[in-house]
């Protein structure tokens, strides 16, 4: 068994639940390598897509927005949309790879390697095994368009949409979405505040922006800084967003309690040692959250998917949100104060939450490879 794992960078979480489930992959010995599909098209496809992505999620979100629900309209199993013909043009030349590097299994934790992939199997181009994964709590356009053997889904309860969009009923599997195991082997508040060097005597506050330093961070920062005392500290965390990290840390070069922070690798940690997260609701940071049990509150997501997402949490108790930015911020500062609705939305984490996604993942890719070896050998 070799793996392909296919993803690209217009939005990290797809490439967080790729590794993710290279990490598993590897702990099981099975040859695994991550690669940018877009790097199939040209070198500088995968960077001009994400400078894209950046400007339609940042700069032009009502553009996103549209985008998005065009694509929900013109979605169709049967008629087949520009980003499949788009996907299609690179795809003999990542068919020579697979078949050159002996490549017998391919995970696509994004639409773009899907649509791909789709179009080398009408054309009988391939014989691997396929499989997607979803990172959205959603179906999100296009994913009808696509064939492969198997689909990875957030949760049970989101089969329905996917039947109803197109994907037969047998090809789903309700994992989760993928996460990094050191988001399940996290140290304790006190710990994680001694290796961050948080204060152990202050509340402390962790918003998340995304890779990208998406949503309206100056406006709430404002607020919550307003809003609380001395004795609590905030904790940006703000992406590659340099523009953004720049205007924070001139505002409050002279005020001690917010530390505005550039990417890091240590976000399982810092959801550790806060007493609550204020995060966009990407499908893969706030599935993090869950497994790392964070009092979790919902900021003003990514037209689109993400608007499922948050609906998704919130009707299951494991987030709090609200339709404002202030209702945002009463409600998180509500949560902050109150231990009881923490606890309670731990148990609904751990009623609803899939922690051990990439795991269940890989159980079950191996299991297919050790089906289909186990009926050959009978032939």
């Amino acid at each position: 068994m070799k793996v392909l794992i296919l993803s690209t960078g217009t939005g990290e979480g797809h490439n967080s639940a790729a590794k993710a489930v290279k990490e598993q992959f590897e702990k099981r010995g099975i040859p695994c390598e991550l690669a940018d599909v877009l790097n199939f098209a040209s070198d500088k496809a995968s960077a001009y897509g994400r400078r894209i992505y950046i400007w339609s999620t940042v700069r032009a979100k009502k553009v996103f927005a549209g985008a998005y629900r065009v694509g929900r309209v013109i979605s169709s199993a049967r008629l087949k949309s520009p980003v499949y013909f788009a996907n299609a043009l690179y795809a003999d030349k990542l068919c020579s790879y697979i078949t050159e590097n002996g490549y017998d299994t391919v995970v696509m934790p994004h639409l773009f390697p899907a649509e791909a992939m789709t179009w080398l199997q009408r054309q009988h181009k391939l014989e691997v095994q396929t499989y997607f994964i979803a990172t959205d709590y959603t179906c999100i356009p296009f994913t009808e368009e696509t064939k492969v053997d198997y689909y990875f889904i957030p949760h049970e309860e989101l089969a329905t949409e996917f039947i109803k969009r197109g994907i037969p009923a047998e090809k789903l599997v309700p994992t989760g979405i993928p996460v990094s195991e050191r988001f399940l082997k996290l140290p304790e508040k006190r710990e994680a505040r001694v290796q961050l060097g948080i204060p152990a005597d202050k509340s402390c506050i962790l918003m998340m922006t995304g890779s990208m330093g998406y949503g309206r961070v100056e406006n709430m920062t404002a607020k919550l800084v307003e809003q609380t005392g001395e004795d609590t500290h905030l904790y940006i965390l703000g992406g590659t967003n340099e523009e953004l990290k720049k205007t924070l840390r001139d505002r409050y070069a002279d005020t001690e309690r917010v530390h505005v922070l550039d990417f890091t690798t240590e976000a399982h940690l810092y959801m550790a040692a806060a007493d609550i997260l204020f995060t966009k609701p990407g499908g893969l940071t706030s599935t993090e959250a869950v497994a790392a049990k964070a009092a979790l509150v919902h900021t003003k997501p990514i037209p689109g998917c993400e608007d499922r997402n948050v609906a998704f949490f919130t009707q299951h108790g494991m987030s709090v949100s609200g339709d404002t930015e202030d209702a945002v911020i009463q409600k998180g500062l509500k949560l902050l104060r109150d231990p009881e609705a923490q606890a309670e939305m731990r148990k609904c984490q751990e009623k609803y939450g899939k922690p051990y996604a990439a795991d269940a993942v890989c159980e079950f890719i191996c299991g297919q490879k050790e089906a289909a070896e186990a009926a050959q050998k009978e032939a």
